[in-house]
């Protein structure tokens, strides 16, 4: 398994020019973090590479005091069906 690595305002999978996927958010206020976009390969498609970036974002705003909008579809979808990220989202 590849490392995700953290670009200014993503998370990805290989090289953030031509990532293999990737996670967008944009910081909102002093304490939300947006999450924008996901985007997964198809090569890396059903191995939980998208469940694993929405983590990573959970885990980097825990880390920094921040509730999540999940804009995405997707990430709403994994963040307001799983009780783990309660915590973090935004009202």
């Amino acid at each position: 398994m590849q490392e995700i690595k953290k670009g200014k305002n993503n998370l990805y999978l290989g090289e953030e020019s031509n990532p293999l996927a990737s996670i967008s958010f944009a910081l909102a206020d002093d304490d939300k973090i947006i999450i924008e976009h996901t985007v997964v390969s198809d090569s890396l498609k059903g191995q939980g590479i998208g469940g694993q970036l929405v983590s990573k974002v959970a885990e980097y705003a825990r880390g920094e005091n921040k509730k999540v909008i999940p804009h995405c579809s997707y990430a709403k979808k994994v963040m307001t069906q799983n009780n783990e990220y309660a915590d973090i989202l935004a009202k």
